[in-house]
């Protein structure tokens, strides 16, 4: 019996606005240097290395973004390396999309993939490897969809949450229900019960069990697999295809509906990046504030500010608890705990005429 290809596809397509103003159309979160001197995209695609061979390695994403995977992925994905989604139809379409791609040029069915974002900030590489392996490994045994669970150390209001079910072997569960973003009450009944992952959006499983879970659960949306298998190397005729499938995310699509998802923990850390505030988890505090990518900072009687100003030189004075972004064009200036709130400044900029510049 032929041995399962492991694949990764990265979910690249993204405009990363809670990452305004540094995260723009021109180049969004995931191609920006937030956490180190390398973007967050080539810095998911490290985390395959040793794992999936460059060739094997996919980024799926728009025309528009093209030249940007380009430079921060090099040489960690093939020449054929990149999937252009036509139009964003959500996740449901670029994944059906991309799985009909793959088959289109030499994957099998019994092979694998795993479903990653590219803009999650994971530092334990070995971790990532072992987990991957485990799901890969639990995803042709069983013949299941793996879905990696987060281990909750507070109630986060932000996730979704997947309720595990029975154990179904070394630490690997079925899928009792996914449950939608929490208020705060049932988030912290969630962590309180032990039986509760936040669900991170990653998963692996054979091509042919997401095949058979599109057709079962989505049965319009498979309707096009063929034809978008067809017509894989012609972008043309993708587009017309494609803006027939019915717009839906993964997980209302498929996850939430199939009886064939299971879950395990992961081994490792993670950080969503889903706001600014969330960079002080993950940048290291010096004089007790979090920078990054500044030219040089001056603090006094400043403490928990978060600074991230490439190639400025910023000094915050007798403040507490700000995020200070400078770039090129923009400023903004928040406090940590109203992060969330810069989609007010995104939302603003579209209304004006020049807002278009600043976006």
């Amino acid at each position: 019996m032929k041995e399962s290809k492991l694949y990764c596809l990265v979910m690249a397509g993204g405009q990363g606005t809670r990452f305004w103003p540094s995260s723009v159309t021109k180049k969004p979160k995931q191609y920006l240097p937030l956490v180190s001197d390398k973007s967050l995209l080539e810095e998911t695609l490290i985390r395959f290395d040793d794992l999936v061979g460059a060739e094997d390695r996919y980024v799926i994403t728009v025309k528009a973004q093209e030249q940007l995977v380009k430079d921060s992925a090099g040489e960690r994905i093939g020449t054929k390396g990149i999937i252009f989604e036509p139009s964003g139809r959500n996740t449901g379409p670029c994944i059906l999309l991309s799985l009909a791609s793959l088959v289109a040029n030499g994957a099998s069915e019994s092979d694998v993939v795993a479903i990653v974002p590219s803009d999650h900030v994971i530092l334990n590489h070995r971790g990532f490897k072992d987990t991957l392996k485990k799901a890969a490994e639990l995803s042709v045994g069983l013949s299941k969809i793996v879905t990696i669970g987060i281990k909750p150390n507070f109630p986060h209001t932000g996730f979704g949450y997947i309720h595990r079910g029975e154990e179904v072997r070394d630490s690997s569960f079925d899928v009792k229900e996914f449950k939608e973003k929490p208020d705060l009450e049932t988030a912290k009944n969630y962590v309180a019960s032990g039986e509760y992952f936040w669900n991170a959006g990653m998963f692996v499983g054979t091509i042919e069990r997401l095949l058979k879970e599109f057709e079962s659960c989505a049965p319009e949306m498979f309707s096009h697999y063929n034809d978008l298998k067809e017509n894989a190397n012609d972008f043309e005729k993708t587009g017309e295809i494609y803006e027939k499938i019915p717009k839906d995310s993964i997980d209302y699509a498929i996850m939430e509906k199939s009886k064939e998802v299971m879950t395990i923990p992961a081994e490792f850390d993670w950080n969503d990046l889903g706001s600014w505030d969330a960079l002080e988890t993950v940048l290291e505090k010096e004089n007790d504030n979090y920078t990054g990518q500044a030219k040089g900072t001056f603090f006094q009687d400043a403490k928990d500010n978060i600074v991230f100003a490439p190639g400025k030189f910023v000094s915050l004075i007798d403040v507490n608890g700000l995020v200070v972004v400078s770039t090129e064009d923009n400023v903004l200036v928040v406090p940590k705990e109203k992060a969330q709130e810069v989609k007010k400044a995104v939302e603003y900029l579209k209304t004006t005429d020049f807002g278009k510049d600043h976006l």
